[in-house]
């Protein structure tokens, strides 16, 4: 490796640490606003369904603590998403070409949405169903219900944030064709595969039954037929501009 390419490997290395401090400082402060606010979300959370109908418990001196920093974690990712994005979209912006730089930094503001939409999505429909069926199971066993607070959100944390996870396919569709890693023909090459990890997706996070299964699976693989159509859409576009650069400069 020649000097010039050591030296740019380091000032790469350079940037990128640059660019993850400046993430892991937004991090730290979004913790902070969410320490803040743990105290009224929680409370809010605490008198709507489903939780209006049972009684918290802590177990240890440990878990209202555990709670405040669940909280603060949560909301600290929340406000750090745009930051994180930004950042990973500047760090291979000079790799992009200029209407690529332009282009795909409009998906910034598109993937917070779409992560507060999977956000929504699994606390108003996934995780009501999952707690009303397990609670069910309780209930036909005589069993009293006794829920602690840090368990009954680390429950719902473990539903929700993989599904707003998920709902971000379209946005990484779409920027992985934009930089030409992806194009439809792969995607449709690969969806028996992607049909079969989203149902085992929706089949984990939900309770055992066909319903609830198909309820969940069937947004999830809508997002992905949505994902393919986008990636369609500026695959042809991509075409199109090759071809005009063909004519006027020849083959590349």
């Amino acid at each position: 490796m020649s000097t010039n390419e050591e030296m740019s490997l380091v000032e790469h290395l350079g940037e990128l640490r640059k660019r993850i401090m400046w993430i892991l400082l937004v991090l730290v402060i979004g913790m902070v606003a969410g320490l803040i606010s743990a105290k009224p979300i929680i409370r809010y959370l605490k008198n709507i369904p489903p939780a209006d109908s049972i009684s918290w418990n802590v177990f240890s001196p440990w878990d209202a603590l555990r709670l405040y920093m669940n909280f603060g974690l949560a909301v600290g990712i929340l406000i750090t998403l745009p930051v994180t994005l930004y950042h990973i979209w500047a760090f291979v912006k000079p790799g992009l070409r200029e209407t690529e730089q332009k282009a795909s930094i409009i998906y910034i503001p598109y993937a917070f949405v779409l992560f507060l939409a999977g956000l929504s999505f699994g606390y108003w429909v996934v995780f009501p169903m999952a707690f009303y069926f397990t609670s069910s199971i309780s209930k036909s066993l005589d069993i009293t219900e006794m829920y602690g607070a840090a368990e009954y959100f680390t429950f719902m944390f473990n539903i929700i944030l993989p599904l707003a996870l998920v709902f971000e396919m379209p946005i990484v569709v779409m920027f992985l064709t934009k930089i030409r890693l992806l194009n439809p023909k792969r995607l449709h090459k690969f969806r028996r595969y992607a049909y079969m990890l989203l149902v085992i997706l929706a089949t984990v996070i939900t309770p055992p039954d066909a319903i609830s299964a198909i309820l969940v699976a069937l947004p999830l693989i809508v997002l992905y037929e949505f994902s393919v159509f986008m990636s369609g859409f500026i695959y042809r576009k991509q075409l199109v501009k090759d071809a005009e650069w063909e004519r006027e400069f020849g083959p590349k």
